[in-house]
């Protein structure tokens, strides 16, 4: 049977890196192992009485000082034999470099079994018990396979724990409908059988797979606990499918498993996610009422849910009840709080949130560095970014803080460091993703150094596949920024080519390159693919292309692209308008742009004192209003005359010469 499951198995085998120097002191018994006589009197080790007490430190030790892998395999086989001795996971962490090393040299996994037969070493069923929990917790699914297929060869029977393993790795390389047939044919089972896959699928979000393992649980005789129901709520209120969920908690009910805080905080949390606050404020009042008191988790859920739905006072009156009830702040909670008040423009409140830290004697993680960076970056007050390690912060950087760090030294004017900053990273042996990839591209754009960034960018094309729309979007933006249009362009079109990742945004930047560029029609081209590819222009899109085209003074583009906004339910902004008052002095006022211009008044798409300015303007060249907008006109103005009574004479003149 396992045979046939190892079939799947397409990826290629990765070994890990060599394993590191010891840092600790020999111990006595490591002088023994460069021997090969050791083994041969290993088995009447005890008999003779030594002094020696196997200690998890010892063997550790001792398995970083062998020289010999076969050896140090054969070494810890024979040290997991000793009664009540189990070895510690950091032996079997380091455990899964030698198997790799010995499995590369020998060819498979028979080879390593044959040549610790060469060392004394008696092969038997907890031989390869031992060696499938190396791969497994290594990660070397190959050879998980392949110890399956040898221990089945020597005659031995899989036991619940093989099967275990087996389904949990074809749930980790991605065939988990083999790992689901798996689970309904194999002759053993156990209640972590099902935990294994219920675990599994519930990291995949299959709610399906999630109700059918349930079942096949239940009709087995096996009982979910309370970690697995948490598991599976926590499943169906992650994708917002509440009625599952409390069928779940039914049945936690009929098997008199009570409602653990963490349960509700589960439930509480989904909602949150959700949207749907009040139904979660309704939940905490049923939790306190049956007698539980809410945890700081359950009140930073809701205190993050009210945030993000603009309830900041709500927010803030939860926090206060969290104080009353004596619940201390987490960091998690400081975490949260910054973030959000940051993201409602609450800066001061958000800084005063970091700095409330150290008076709380709370050390800030990396996630909380980059949330108050990116509030100073935000806000603009970069001179706040000193401050931060004025009261001797120690900050240990993790590659989050790095990317958090390259934005901030671009976006505060310093690309120069940004790339000392990336290089720096790479010397502390971080490896670079995408982000660390737009950060240092946006930097040595920045400081001048294009054409740097465009062999940075050649070579990021040939390393990396997949890559992110936005590190093609920060290149050409850069050339651009540098005057380099033709070249932009020319990259975006090989871009097209090669069938890079792009998007509305990546589009915007070469066509408004073409446009400077004096590329009018290829402009034009490059729109119209644009959008019969499904790239949605967005507000951006509009007002930049917008502005180009007033000052190309092309009248029936700048007609088309403002048609397209008023379709499209996109505002125009201000600074937009103000080129579009230019265009129309510079063109004689032309009558359709100046209806359209109304109606997109009318449609709550531009500001009352835009209209006040263009109408001002407009009727004193003799400008030409259709009836549908004079009637439009009438009812607004009327409306607005009504409603600010500090403007109403202008508002009246306006009227009374539409009318």
């Amino acid at each position: 049977m396992v045979r046939k499951w190892r079939l799947f198995l397409t990826d290629p085998f990765h070994f890990f890196n060599q394993k590191t120097h010891s840092l600790t002191p020999l111990f006595s018994l490591s002088k023994h192992l460069q021997n090969p006589k050791f083994y041969r009197e290993i088995h009447t080790f005890q008999e003779k009485k030594s002094r020696l007490v196997l200690t998890p430190q010892l063997v550790e030790s001792t398995l970083l000082n062998c020289n010999s892998d076969l050896i140090a395999l054969g070494f810890f086989l024979w040290c997991a034999k000793q009664p009540n001795f189990f070895h510690h996971r950091r032996a079997f962490d380091h455990m899964v470099s030698v198997v790799a090393r010995l499995t590369q040299k020998s060819g498979t996994i028979r080879g390593v079994i044959d040549r610790l037969g060469s060392v004394g070493c008696v092969v038997k069923a907890q031989t390869f018990l031992i060696l499938l929990r190396i791969c497994w917790r290594g990660k070397l699914y190959r050879l998980v396979f392949d110890v399956c297929e040898e221990l089945i060869a020597f005659g031995y029977v899989p036991n619940p724990f093989v099967y275990n393993v087996i389904i949990d790795v074809l749930f980790k390389i991605g065939r988990g409908e083999v790992a689901l047939r798996l689970l309904k044919e194999i002759p053993v089972s156990n209640f972590l059988t099902f935990n294994i896959a219920l675990s599994n699928l519930c990291r995949l979000n299959d709610l399906v797979g999630v109700v059918d393992v349930l079942r096949m649980m239940l009709g087995k005789g096996y009982f979910p606990n309370d970690d697995t129901f948490a598991m599976v709520l926590n499943c169906f209120c992650k994708v917002g499918r509440f009625a599952e969920a409390f069928q779940a908690l039914g049945l936690m009910s009929i098997l008199g498993i009570p409602v653990s805080v963490t349960v509700w905080g589960i439930l509480i949390d989904g909602y949150c996610r959700k949207g749907q606050i009040s139904k979660a404020s309704d939940l905490l009042e049923n939790m306190i009422e049956t007698g539980s008191s809410p945890n700081v988790v359950i009140y930073t859920s809701l205190i993050k849910g009210f945030m993000e739905s603009g309830m900041v006072n709500r927010a803030l009156a939860m926090l206060g009840i969290m104080e009353a009830k004596g619940c201390a702040y987490d960091l998690v909670l400081y975490n949260v709080l910054i973030d959000c008040l940051f993201k409602v423009g609450r800066f001061d409140d958000a800084l005063g949130m970091f700095f409330d830290l150290e008076k709380q004697n709370m050390v800030p993680d990396s996630y909380t560095f980059s949330s108050i960076l990116s509030a100073i970056c935000s806000s603009r007050r970069l001179s706040l970014f000193p401050k931060l390690f004025s009261n001797g912060l120690v900050l240990h950087p993790d590659l989050f803080v790095y990317n958090s760090l390259l934005s901030y030294f671009c976006k505060a004017g310093f690309p120069s460091f940004a790339v000392k900053l990336y290089n720096d990273m790479l010397d502390d042996g971080f490896i670079a993703d995408q982000y660390s990839f737009v950060g240092l591209l946006n930097a040595l754009c920045s400081s001048g150094r294009v054409d740097e960034a465009v062999n940075v960018y050649g070579r990021i094309l040939v390393s990396y596949s997949n890559l992110d729309a936005h590190i093609h979007t920060v290149i050409i933006g850069g050339l651009i920024k540098a005057g380099k249009f033709h070249r932009a362009v020319r990259l975006f079109k090989k871009a097209i080519v090669e069938r890079y990742t792009l998007d509305a945004v990546s589009y915007t930047l070469p066509i408004y390159g073409l446009l400077r560029g004096g590329r009018i029609t290829e402009a034009c081209t490059l729109y119209s693919q644009m959008k019969e590819l499904g790239f949605a222009p967005n507000a951006y899109t509009y007002n930049i292309i917008l502005s180009c085209f007033c000052k190309e003074r092309d009248t029936e583009m700048v007609r088309q692209i403002i048609q397209e906004m008023i379709d499209a339910d996109v505002e125009l902004r201000y600074d937009t308008f103000r080129r579009i008052t230019d265009f129309l002095f510079k063109s004689n006022f032309p009558h359709p742009v100046f209806n359209l211009l109304i109606e997109m008044w009318g449609a709550g798409l531009m500001r009352d004192k835009a209209i006040y300015v263009l109408l001002s303007n407009g009727l004193a060249y003799g400008v030409k209003i259709n009836d549908m907008n004079c009637r439009l006109l009438k009812a607004k103005l009327e409306d607005v005359r009504l409603l600010d009574s500090s403007g109403s004479d202008d508002f009246s003149d306006m009227a009374a010469s539409v009318g």
